[in-house]
């Protein structure tokens, strides 16, 4: 008698017995993007079964493709890395999910982690880290880079957790979020506007966004506003 087939089986995948990892690779940076699908693409284990630029792109083909781990940037232009992770792991609990980001703040990685991901990879890391990762997590395993699993352990030592912005940022930010100018926020905050906008330019830095849309929805998925 031949076995009914069920969709889902790929949820279930582990590499050592059904052959190669099918890895999805999420990131807006399409030169990026090309270089890891080089990379990964050397690995016999390894095979990148497709590619997106946005969450959008990403949901409409994840059913389509079935992978065995999904490899995704934390800031995309349409949804945050926290979003992505919450939706993909309520629509399919078993994937592997690896986050891929430029992003070290012990709240955000945490926050991340609380949401049942794989691993957390710096994009500053090595590409032998990277597919360290990709092996390990298709064992079953959790992976940190170093420098995430060192910064985690500081917090359990007992060391405070500097804070992304300071309290003066902070301020401005809450005042950008109500759609204040920077002349309203000089007069709100007794500065002047030219100190309005290097508090400004650090904080698109330190959130690592470029426009109001991007910082905002940063802001609420990091509590900081």
């Amino acid at each position: 008698m031949i076995a009914s087939f069920d969709p889902m089986n790929w949820l279930s995948f582990r590499p050592k017995q059904s052959g190669k990892m099918k890895v999805f690779l999420t990131d807006d940076h399409e030169m990026l993007l090309g270089g890891l699908v080089k990379i990964l693409s050397t690995e016999e284990s390894i095979e990148v079964i497709g590619t997106a630029v946005s969450a959008k792109e990403t949901f409409e083909k994840l059913t389509q493709l079935s992978p065995h781990l999904l490899i995704t940037d934390y800031n995309l232009p349409d949804e945050d890395g926290l979003s992505i992770v919450r939706k993909v792991k309520r629509k399919y609990p078993q994937l592997k999910i690896i986050v891929l980001s430029q992003h070290d703040e012990t709240h955000l990685v945490k926050e991340v982690l609380k949401e049942g991901i794989d691993g957390y990879i710096l994009k500053k890391d090595s590409h032998d880290e990277l597919v360290n990762a990709i092996l390990a997590v298709g064992k079953g395993k959790i992976y940190l880079s170093s420098d995430i699993n060192s910064m985690l352990m500081q917090g359990l030592n007992g060391f405070d957790e500097p804070k992304l912005l300071t309290d003066r940022e902070r301020e401005i930010l809450k005042l950008i979020a109500q759609e204040y100018t920077n002349k309203q926020m000089a007069e709100e905050l007794f500065i002047s506007e030219r100190t309005v906008e290097t508090h400004r330019k650090n904080i698109f830095r330190k959130t690592n966004t470029n426009n109001l849309v991007g910082l905002i929805k940063y802001a609420y998925a990091n509590n900081l506003i």
